[in-house]
């Protein structure tokens, strides 16, 4: 899996490509840490290209959020596939996340 961040001003987009696996999630979390350490105003996580995500790559979703709403910041989702959405509509993250 490839993470790919992109900054468009006061805001980041992360671009997912791939499978979001267990196996993915050690380096997806270190690709990611820039999404912890900002204090932009809005973070998209684009899911255009990710074709699965585990409950590795949840967790990592839900932590990201933790974090973003004690800064102030707006997370959105966007890109989803009708597996992931799936995945998050049982998991009940649909209910956590807004999405674009």
């Amino acid at each position: 899996m490839e993470t790919i961040i992109q900054e468009r001003g006061n805001n980041i987009i992360a671009l997912f490509v791939g499978r979001f696996d267990t196996a993915a999630a050690t380096r997806a979390e270190r690709d990611m840490q820039p999404l912890f350490n900002t204090n932009c105003k809005e973070i998209t996580l684009d899911c255009t290209q990710l074709e699965y995500i585990s409950s590795s790559g949840l967790r990592l979703f839900l932590g990201l959020l933790k974090n973003t709403k004690t800064k102030g910041i707006n997370l959105y989702v966007t890109g989803m596939n009708d597996d992931l959405k799936q995945v998050f509509a049982m998991t009940g993250f649909n209910s956590l996340f807004e999405f674009k």
